[in-house]
């Protein structure tokens, strides 16, 4: 045990579909489901983290007390996070500070969502000093084509095929068969990816994640509470967050240009490796300790890069487990066993919550249909907009 652990009590999600319907019905459901996964009642809960959803009017903005109004007041305190697509991990990371910090020995963090039909894009209105802003208005950079760009990039640099990223597509609709949150439980074969429409070259729509509704939550206690209650879930051993360093010399959404090298050298590392090996620094292990992960599979392509960004193998060399099935349940290293995004779509504060919520299932052998066997140790890898992300690290 490090001295960073908290304990997982309680984990509960709403299944992941086009609903229509509030948000907050989404979250509270997953809310009620991980309080009665933990045994630990809604009125001992001290501490409430919602994750916001900017598509969602004020009632997303501050998501953590409206989601503490819909489940009842009960004098918790409050706080609010925000982070794109690591929107889940920061706000479980603002309830592991609180609680080490032993101002607090309860939290509920929930995420969920409703998402619009089509690309997520900024909300509507003039932000010319906004990237996120500009590159829709000025270069129509949507999402996908910054996933082409590093599928591309995987072409060019390493071998990689068009067949290798469906491959991915494969492996992900298998895993999500089993999986009763997944909005799409459907198999598919390299041919059926190959055959959809081309989005944004090399990638075709089989490779891209859909936008979803869904929600996920997660019940946090100190050790020593669930040490006094036998409370015997996994732990977090570690939760990153850490930003770039300069120069930034990869191509990174929503930027559309790197940092030049003339007035620094690059860094060691970059972003999404130095997420990683912070996340391992804290929890004192190695990638050769990991048994499964839950990675940011946007694109197919984009897995292929997280599972050498976590070092999980060497750079370049991630075709190979593929194709070898390393990464499917019962290979040598599971990546995705919940189906991930592919199976899943963007319901984005939910998503790094969810993430947790199957390496929770996995280590406590409950991940029926779908289980990694023998797993002890989980890591998770998400990515946001401006220089956010995370990566969570659990252990039974």
């Amino acid at each position: 045990m490090s001295k960073h652990d908290v304990a997982i009590a309680g984990v509960g999600m709403h299944a992941w579909g086009k609903w229509g319907r509030p948000f907050v019905e989404y979250g509270t459901a997953a809310a009620r489901d991980a309080l009665k996964d933990s045994g630990i009642a809604w009125g001992d809960v001290d501490f409430i983290v919602g994750g916001e959803t900017v598509r969602n009017g004020y009632g997303g903005y501050v998501a953590g007390s409206t989601f503490a109004q819909a489940l009842g007041w009960n004098g918790a305190r409050v706080a609010t996070s925000y982070a794109a697509c690591a929107t889940g991990a920061q706000a479980l990371d603002t309830a592991r500070t609180r609680i080490l910090a032993g101002l607090s020995e309860v939290a509920l963090v929930v995420g969920a969502d409703t998402t619009p039909k089509g690309f997520l894009k900024p909300n509507a209105g003039e932000r010319w000093d906004d990237p996120d802003w500009l590159r829709f208005r000025l270069m129509g950079m949507t999402n996908p084509a910054y996933f082409a760009l590093g599928a591309r990039r995987r072409i060019d640099l390493y071998g990689a095929t068009t067949e290798d990223f469906a491959a991915v597509k494969v492996k992900n609709a298998k895993h999500g068969l089993a999986n009763p949150y997944a909005r799409y439980r459907k198999e598919f074969s390299v041919a059926d990816v190959m055959a959809s429409p081309v989005v944004a070259d090399p990638l075709h729509l089989m490779d891209i994640c859909a936008t979803s509704d869904g929600g996920a939550a997660v019940v946090l206690t100190s050790v020593e509470y669930a040490q006094r209650h036998g409370l015997t879930g996994p732990r977090i051993n570690a939760i990153s967050t850490v930003t770039p360093t300069f120069p930034q010399t990869q191509l990174d959404m929503p930027y559309f240009s790197s940092e030049s090298t003339a007035a620094a050298p690059a860094p060691q590392y970059t972003h999404k490796e130095s997420l990683a090996r912070a996340a391992y620094e804290e929890a004192g292990i190695s990638p050769s300790d990991v048994d499964v992960a839950e990675v940011y599979d946007l694109s197919t392509a984009l897995e292929l890069d997280w599972i050498e960004d976590l070092g999980l193998v060497e750079r370049g060399t991630a075709e190979t487990l593929v194709r070898a099935g390393d990464t499917s349940i019962g290979g040598k290293l599971p990546v995705n066993p919940s189906g991930g995004l592919a199976c899943f779509g963007e319901a984005v504060p939910a998503q790094a919550l969810a993430q947790v919520c199957e390496l929770t299932w996995q280590l406590r052998g409950q991940a029926e249909g779908r289980q990694v066997e023998g797993a002890r140790v989980g890591i998770t890898a998400n990515q946001g907009l401006f220089g956010h992300g995370s990566s969570v690290i659990l252990s039974a």
